[in-house]
């Protein structure tokens, strides 16, 4: 039986963190190990898990500083890739897997393995917010010919990109590819990682592997949204992925991403001094350039 490392970061949402850990508790497939890593919390789960028994074998990774949740995926995945676990599941702290979702993605995997050979990097679950609807912020990417695997009878489809609520990930791809940016902190780092890792074949989304992201109100995000409150949140997106698109795209793309965030913006209403801030931050992702980490 496969090996399977469930890795959950979390960031003072304590009552939360402890369902999802009930519900990695009760999966149908038991993962071998539970890997929980505390971005230096404060409200009380670093105290929580110190007194933390569980029916799984237990890991704690204590961060001393919060490292966003980019670096606590880092961490968390090379703590399961550590412990010798054939694969690593990421979720964050507000998403409850379904009892039979870890089940679901590793026969999906395996399925899809069958028929698109053995690359298929990555396999994540149907995101649904907790009134059941589809999850606003959680949609991934699908291929051009998404439907393939669906045709020969499997409940997957293809996909290129997804976030990083209930994803399954396959051991040989953080030995072939690294790791997540952890220096992207909060934003874009699970879309950079998943379209790094399905360049040559696609990941799947397992259609009857679900996952409920307990998110707060279930809405996309657009550029038009920026406000004095989320304007720290907007900036790390406008920095990333201006990075992501000058160093790992091309200056064109660049151009054309920076277009749309101004353009958002402009259209959304958003303050003129906000405007400036990420205008700054676009640019500042020219110079930001993080360099992969890797697990040996």
């Amino acid at each position: 039986m496969a090996g399977v490392a469930a890795v959950i970061v979390t960031f003072n949402r304590l009552e939360k963190l402890k369902k999802v850990i009930a519900a990695v508790e009760s999966q149908s497939l038991a993962p071998s190990h539970l890997v929980i890593v505390d971005n230096a919390s404060t409200d009380g789960t670093g105290e929580f898990l110190a007194q933390l028994t569980s029916t799984l074998p237990l890991e704690i990774v204590s961060l001393d500083t919060n490292t966003g949740g980019a670096g606590g995926f880092s961490s968390g995945m090379r703590r399961g890739y550590e412990l010798g676990d054939d694969f690593v599941w990421i979720m964050d702290d507000d998403g409850y897997p379904e009892a039979s979702a870890l089940e679901k993605l590793v026969s999906g995997l395996d399925d899809a393995v069958g028929e698109l050979g053995p690359k298929v990097p990555f396999a994540c679950s149907v995101v649904v917010f907790t009134d059941g609807n589809i999850c606003e912020m959680n949609n991934p990417v699908p291929t051009w010919d998404w439907g393939r695997l669906l045709v020969k009878g499997q409940q997957s489809v293809m996909v290129s990109q997804c976030s990083f609520v209930s994803v399954l990930v396959p051991r040989w791809v953080l030995e072939e590819h690294g790791l997540p940016y952890k220096e992207y902190f909060i934003w874009f780092d699970d879309a950079e990682y998943t379209i790094r890792i399905s360049r040559d074949t696609p990941g799947i989304q397992v259609l009857d592997s679900i996952t409920v992201h307990d998110m707060g109100e279930n809405r996309g995000v657009n550029w038009g949204m920026v406000d004095e409150k989320n304007a720290w949140k907007f900036g790390y997106g406008a920095r990333n992925q201006a990075s992501y698109q000058w160093h790992h795209r091309s200056k064109p793309h660049f151009l054309m991403f920076a277009a749309q965030v101004v353009l958002g913006m402009r259209r959304g209403g958003v303050d003129k001094k906000l405007r400036r801030q990420m205008r700054g931050k676009l640019w500042e992702g020219i110079r930001f350039n993080p360099q992969i980490d890797r697990v040996k």
